[in-house]
């Protein structure tokens, strides 16, 4: 195990953040590698972020994470982005170089890449991929996804124009189709279809039929827990591969962490902790 280091202080600001997995997710990845940390959820608005963020810098923070619904305003009081976050428009981590640098970034594309191709074993580059869904949760993904190269890439929304707008915002990248989910059936099939609607924290759908899917195709959702199980259902009872969006949290939390300390965290074992059933 490292040598202890100097107690890092840490937080996550969103709104709500009283159920977040983050702070325990980062206990155990401080654990494995033997640095001390205090990482605290903090309720916060978007008028009130930035007195909170400079509160931290200047008590000597090293950093924070940022949730919904506070990605965008956090973009704006970076005072440096990373490519992938100056693309997306949103930032879900902070890292306070000085009292008055801070650098932002977003993780969340590369956490999903590596939950799949890590830990899933399931490839993107050369694939047809669907992306359901135009919102904040896509937006983070698309950069990445596009840096792999796949054979096709395809983002669906119920309503075309909002497709439309964030496929603009990214075409510079690659190719990136845009499309309404009543445009998908002459699309089909796809490899790889990913869920990035809200519609299971409504206990809802989204809107899939089985001709999406190949004979090998896989279902990823970004969402886990709750949110997760009317999408699982669907895809048993149509005998399509599902995974949720656990290790992407995980994986996203991993990215954070080496940021902040440039140590990476071994995830396998946090990930199988944070499984239903799993001791606690």
């Amino acid at each position: 195990m490292a040598a202890r280091l100097k107690l890092i202080r840490l937080a996550l600001f969103g709104s709500p953040v009283s159920r977040s997995l983050s702070p325990r997710i980062h206990g155990q990845f401080a654990r494995q590698s033997g640095i001390e940390i205090e990482y605290r959820a903090v309720e916060s608005t978007a008028g009130a972020l930035a007195g909170h963020l400079q509160e931290m810098a200047a008590e000597g923070a090293r950093g924070c994470n940022i949730t919904v619904p506070l990605k965008h305003r956090a973009c704006e009081l970076a005072t440096r982005l990373s490519a992938r976050a100056r693309q997306a428009g949103a930032v879900n981590t902070l890292r306070f170089d000085r009292e008055d640098e801070w650098f932002g970034d977003n993780t969340d594309g590369a956490g999903l890449l590596r939950d799949l191709r890590a830990n899933l074993d399931i490839p993107v580059e050369g694939r047809r991929v669907l992306v359901l869904g135009a919102g904040g949760a896509a937006c983070g993904i698309l950069y990445d996804l596009m840096q792999q190269q796949p054979a096709q890439l395809v983002l669906a929304n119920r309503t075309r124009e909002k497709a439309d707008g964030l496929a603009g915002r990214f075409c510079h990248i690659g190719h990136l189709q845009s499309a309404a989910f009543s445009d998908l059936e002459r699309l089909s099939p796809f490899d790889l279809v990913l869920n990035a609607t809200s519609a299971g924290h409504q206990g809802k759908l989204p809107p899939l039929t089985a001709t999406l899917f190949a004979p090998a195709s896989v279902c990823y959702d970004l969402n886990y827990g709750m949110a997760h199980e009317v999408l699982a259902q669907w895809c048993a009872e149509h005998g399509i591969a599902c995974h949720d969006g656990l290790g992407m949290l995980v994986e996203q939390a991993a990215e954070s962490f080496l940021l902040w300390t440039g140590q990476r965290p071994d995830t396998l074992p946090v990930i199988e902790a944070l499984k239903p059933g799993a001791q606690r």
